[in-house]
């Protein structure tokens, strides 16, 4: 991968919920608000050394109301009774994940409404927060961290966070991480109270940006792809259509994402005419049953 050449953080407050420490569960699914990205220059106001950054770990959120291990649509996720035992009754919210580059993977285990004992073995739970409304990041990161020592348990793990002092020590970790298969890093600011809607609380940092489009038409493939697919034709959320040709696997050219699928694709910012520039198959959407 190239090194980078400038830095662009990618805000994207990842669907938080007002008042979280106090919503029951019921009342979960009317309470996420879906965050938009927007790119953030190095000549931001705000100081690298105000976030907390960690790993953004690429596998499935899910919410821990103190009972319950919930997607964030509501949704309950089918876990073993062995996987939450260990989880005390506090709020926690984290990321299940398994290791880098494994999602599809993973998304067959949680997506599996049986749980099997053998494959959830290999699932972690990652946390990296502890919601509570009066309290700002960098406490509720101490408050966490000291938790899970506690639980002791080895598939929940405290995500680690540190502060970076320049925009150069922190491109040069980002690509470090990248170098190692990492998706990218996650800023969280360090005074910010746990809050909905957008702020720069929490920053997204990855060396791409990547969004959803809706698959509209298969488009033929030539030469070695004829009879496969070629490419796929697809409208993003700004309702822009554009064809999206590579970054697909044999076994996804012969059984492309269907027309009216979602996707998700990594594009390399705009043409003059809006559209997502090198835009690159990533994957197709998969859902926890019941969402």
């Amino acid at each position: 991968m190239p090194k980078l050449s400038r830095i662009h953080l990618v805000y994207l407050v990842a669907f938080f919920i007002a008042a979280f420490c106090t919503l029951p569960a019921a009342a979960w699914q009317n309470s996420t608000q879906t965050q938009l990205a927007k790119v953030y220059e190095q000549d931001n106001t705000i100081p690298i050394s105000n976030y907390l950054v960690s790993e953004k770990y690429d596998g499935i959120r899910a919410i821990w109301t103190g009972s319950q291990l919930l997607t964030r649509q509501g949704n309950l996720i089918s876990a073993p009774e062995w996987f939450t035992a260990p989880l005390p009754a506090v709020w926690l919210d984290g990321e299940l994940w398994t290791k880098r580059q494994n999602f599809e993977a993973l998304s067959s285990i949680v997506r599996t409404q049986t749980p099997k004992d053998n494959r959830w073995r290999k699932v972690k739970y990652m946390v990296f927060d502890m919601p509570d409304a009066q309290l700002p990041f960098e406490e509720r990161y101490k408050n966490y961290s000291k938790l899970i020592e506690q639980v002791n348990a080895e598939h929940i793990k405290a995500v680690q966070q540190q502060r970076f002092h320049s925009n150069h020590e922190l491109s040069e970790h980002l690509q470090a991480m990248v170098d190692q298969g990492a998706e990218g890093l996650m800023l969280h600011l360090a005074t910010a109270l746990h809050q909905s809607g957008r702020s720069d609380a929490l920053l997204k940092l990855k060396p791409y940006f990547d969004e959803e489009a809706e698959v509209i038409a298969h488009l033929p493939g030539k030469g070695k792809y004829t009879d496969m697919l070629g490419a796929l034709r697809v409208r993003n959320q700004q309702g822009i259509e554009f064809s999206v040709g590579t970054g697909f696997t044999d076994a996804e050219r012969a059984n492309p994402p269907p027309v009216g699928s979602i996707i998700t694709y990594k594009y390399h910012g705009y043409t003059s005419n809006g559209v997502p520039r090198f835009a690159s198959f990533l994957r197709i959407r998969e859902v926890v049953e019941g969402e």
